[in-house]
């Protein structure tokens, strides 16, 4: 924080605020949007692309630091001359964004997988780094996009304050620090698979959020997804299907005396959760350390007695933190959270109840499916169906409710630019 601080106050005293591009304006992007105008220092929102861009305008005029001087857009030339002029573009065209000559960083809030694929090959084409703040695009398709970016010298990063930026933050501060990081978990209040979105229809209306998204954070599809990226950015595996998702009602801390540290040792690390501990919401790291002299100090600080030690961070503040992502890719070159390589861990479609011959999968936070976490090498032994690419598959074969699908069970929907990409990505990092 200290250098993402210092990195933005040399843009204010060079007048040369950082210049981003925001894709979304639905319940996270307009916060981050609001967030950036009003409270960020050395940064600016140059543009914002969205499907309804006069629901862009009408945050901007309620903003109450003042509605700024703003445009709305369609032209490329224009768009870099607005820009050039200090007003705030808006488009409907995400890709138009990318192209723009002064902006430095997109940051993607849209949750839109084909979307988010095309906006990262824009970004690369147009020599752009990217924040995903979209876990469904990045646990899908994650490392053949950030494996394309590097080879151009661009970062593309997850972001700090959403739960998997959290948690490698503290990952990293844990090996800074000596121990070995055993468990990375993401500490949740709720875990229904059988939730859809006519069951968190009245909790999407209270707090302005879209109920299929809403579902894909009860029904434990969204935690996968990010636990996902954990696995990518660490090697960490998980222990069983669906991870252990133990529920415990004790302190984070206690979950040292869960936790079987000889498994723990023979998985050289494994991605969690777990529901209900105090305090929440956030995210920890059970670390191991077994050295005697290490020991006695960590006892001495009120650590415990080892070999597990517990490390939380007791909350995520996604839109107040993703601007600082922006400003550590753009200004620092360092990404929060990225994959070390291939697939470590996918997020596979498991049937929400008993489907039949027929039946047309409607995709993340829906009625059909749930994803849970599955390690890549049995995903791709079994022919797993990942669920980020399973809207509109169409079932051929009868699956009962709880149970993978494969893709022998599904006809494929028409070739999409991530289905071309996840089969990329097959290529490059297992039959290489």
């Amino acid at each position: 924080m200290i250098f993402v601080d210092s990195a933005l106050n040399n843009r204010i005293e060079s007048g040369r605020p950082l210049k981003v591009g925001v894709v979304g304006c639905g319940f996270l992007g307009s916060a981050l949007i609001r967030q950036i105008i009003e409270r960020i220092d050395g940064m600016e929102v140059s543009c914002v692309a969205s499907r309804s861009p006069e629901k862009v305008v009408e945050l901007l005029r309620s903003l109450k630091s003042g509605c700024p001087s703003y445009s709305e857009i369609s032209e490329l030339t224009k768009l870099n001359q607005g820009i050039a002029e200090g007003k705030l573009c808006v488009t409907a065209d995400p890709l138009l964004m990318c192209q723009a000559d002064e902006i430095e960083v997109i940051l993607d809030a849209s949750g839109s997988i084909e979307q988010g694929a095309q906006v990262a090959i824009q970004c690369i084409e147009s020599g752009k780094h990217l924040v995903l703040i979209n876990a469904e695009l990045d646990a899908t398709i994650g490392p053949i996009l950030y494996k394309k970016a590097r080879q151009h010298g661009l970062v593309f990063s997850g972001t700090d304050g959403d739960q998997p930026g959290s948690q490698l933050n503290l990952f990293r501060f844990v090996k800074t620090a000596g121990l070995t990081p055993l468990v990375c978990g993401n500490i949740k209040g709720l875990q229904d698979h059988y939730r859809t979105p006519k069951t968190q229809e009245s909790f999407a209306r209270e707090w302005g959020q879209n109920p299929t998204m809403v579902t894909s954070f009860a029904d434990g599809t969204k935690i996968s997804f990010e636990q996902a990226l954990v696995a990518n950015a660490t090697g960490f595996k998980v222990s069983q299907r669906g991870m252990i998702g133990m529920q415990f009602k004790g302190h984070v801390d206690q979950l040292t005396e869960k936790y079987d540290f000889e498994m723990l040792e023979a998985f050289g690390g494994i991605i969690d959760y777990v529901v209900g501990p105090q305090p929440g919401p956030g995210v920890y790291v059970i670390a191991s350390e077994l050295d005697p002299d290490r020991q006695h100090y960590l006892k001495y600080f009120k650590m415990g007695h080892g070999p597990l030690y517990s490390f939380y961070t007791p909350y995520h503040l996604c839109h107040l933190e993703a601007p600082m992502t922006a400003a550590r890719v753009a200004l620092l070159n360092d990404a929060a959270i990225e994959p070390i390589a291939g697939p470590v861990v996918d997020v596979v479609a498991i049937a929400k109840k008993d489907l039949v011959p027929g039946d047309v999968i409607d995709g993340i936070g829906g009625f059909t499916t749930y994803g849970v976490c599955e390690n890549s090498t049995v995903v791709r032994e079994k022919n797993f169906l990942p669920i980020g690419l399973s809207e509109n598959c169409v079932l051929k074969n009868e699956v009962k409710i709880d149970t993978p699908i494969t893709w022998d069970d599904v006809t494929k929907p028409q070739s999409s630019l991530v289905q071309k990409l996840w089969e990329e990505q097959n290529f490059v990092f297992f039959n290489s």
